[in-house]
Formats: structure tokens, sequence, C-alpha cells
């Protein structure tokens, strides 16, 4: 059989995953990267004319002592992220299911530093991958977030849509909490991407709306930098699980309902926040790059 890939062209190997419908193209990076990294996640995440995803994840030789592997994440705009909790799950599956299923747990290497990835097992399966997302930034030069206090909870932003108060939460990348009575009845599509440039952020920040159904579960919808919405946000549950129980909306341990599945999330006594959820596999393939 004669190959149609031409030889001029490169060509990428990939695997397409997703975390609760969060997905992204993953490219085993451990012998070579591949070249223009933030072009080719504009081109393969492309919907109509690539692969189609939220962006692309690449895992890399660590960098830092102690782990086992690296994840680079670029957004579907080619922008590059410090972390993405669906995607260090969907990383677990992959090194499992690809590289090393005797690795468990995985230290995983990120711009966000080394988070613990733990594999829960059934019948030799992935049925689900605890996260370790280490302890959130509520500090408003770190996050960052320009505020006229050090307060980050409630910010009062005046905007063309009326006042709207925002909780700021750090989970290596900023994040925008924003309570709502009614997530269908707000104005997501406008507020969203109004509320990720808006110039309180210097690097611009995800948005979350949530929507409290009693104090141990949410409703939550997400507009993620640089991708606009995508049915779920691993670092985004856990801000605004951190931020439902900072203004005592909520305990410590919720369930958050997101459009693509849900997430149990646990702010625990060792100030850190752990992250249950699934990842799933959907298909392998080659990518012959454009041009």
């Amino acid at each position: 059989m004669t190959s149609s890939i031409k030889k001029d062209r490169e060509v990428i190997h990939f695997t397409k995953m997703h975390g609760l419908g969060n997905d992204y193209i993953y490219i085993d990076c451990m012998e070579r990267m591949p070249e223009r990294i933030p072009a080719l996640a504009r081109e393969m995440s492309d919907r109509h004319f690539g692969i189609g995803s939220d962006g692309i994840v690449l895992i890399c030789p660590p960098s830092s002592p102690g782990a086992h592997y690296r994840m680079r994440m670029f957004n579907s705009d080619g922008s590059e992220a410090g972390m993405c909790g669906n995607a260090s799950r969907c990383i677990a599956k992959y090194v499992h299911d690809h590289l090393d299923p005797l690795l468990n747990p995985i230290n995983l290497d990120t711009i966000s530093g080394i988070k613990v990835l733990s594999l829960n097992m059934a019948d030799g399966y992935v049925e689900s991958v605890t996260v370790d997302m280490g302890e959130p930034i509520l500090d408003a030069c770190n996050i960052p977030v320009v505020v006229p206090t050090d307060r980050i909870s409630e910010i009062r932003v005046d905007t063309p849509f009326g006042t709207i108060n925002v909780t700021a939460v750090s989970m290596g990348n900023p994040h925008g909490v924003i309570f709502v009575e009614s997530i269908a009845s707000t104005d997501f599509d406008n507020i969203g991407p109004y509320m990720e440039k808006h110039p309180m952020w210097p690097d611009r920040a995800n948005i979350e709306f949530a929507e409290i159904i009693n104090p141990s579960e949410i409703n939550m919808r997400v507009w993620e930098r640089g991708a606009g919405e995508t049915l779920a946000c691993g670092t985004g549950a856990c801000a605004t699980a951190v931020a439902a129980a900072l203004t005592g909306r909520t305990g410590r341990d919720v369930i958050l309902h997101l459009r693509g599945g849900d997430l149990h999330i646990r702010w625990a006594s060792d100030n850190h926040v752990y992250m249950t959820g699934p990842a799933s596999e959907v298909f392998n393939g080659i990518y012959q790059r454009k041009g």
C-alpha cells in the first residue's frame, strides 16, 4: 500500500481525549517536539479545517526533579496555559494506557508546579483520576487581579450589563467566579468574553458562572480564556468550589455539575484542592500539517 502522506510535510501522531467534554489533542513529545507550536494549536483545534478541540496538550520529558512527565497545554487560540485539570486527568489515563501501566501515582510537571495524579482503577481500567491541584492562590498580586484593596471576594465591577460581583481565585491560572441566581437567565455569551478581557485581569481570566443548588452542589458554566465556552473546566471547578466556600455559600466538599458532567471537588484541611473525575480516549490519528 502506498502512503498518501506527503513526505515534505510535518506528520504528527496524536490521540484525541476529553475530560467531561473538555476535549484536547494529545501529542507524545517524549522524543521530538513539533515545530511552531502556537500555530499548530490553532490549526489542529479548528473544528472545520482541523481535528477540532479546545486546544493541544504536549506530553514531554520532565524538567523538574521528582516529576515523571511534563505537560504543556496550548489553547485553541495558540496561547499557552499554566494548568488544566481535565487535561491532567487525561494525561494520567494516557500514561497508563500507552506509556507505563504500572506508574501510580504520577507526578506531572506543569508551569504551575508538580501535580500528583492518582489513578482510581476498576478491573484494570482507569475509572477516574484524582488530581492534587495544590493550594489555591488567594492574594491579588499572584492571581493576578488588579483591585483597589487586597480583597479578592465579591469584587464589585461596573459593566455594560450592570454591577457584577466577582471572586478572584488562581488554581495555576486566573479565574473570576460570578455567583448567579439562575445560569439559564444569565447573559453568558456577552458577559463571559467581556469579563475575560476586563482590565482587572492583566493576563485575562477564565470566567465561571455558578448557581448554588445546596451546600454541597453547584451548577456551573465556564467561559475559558483563549477558548470560549467549554463543556467543563477542572481548574474552574476548583476555583468555583473555593470561592463558594470562601463566601460561605457551601462547605468544602462539593459536587460541581458542568455541561459535560460532574466533578467532585474537596478543599481539604491541608489547604490542597483535590479534584476527581473521569477521562476518556476518543481516537488516535495522524495529522498532516498544512504548508
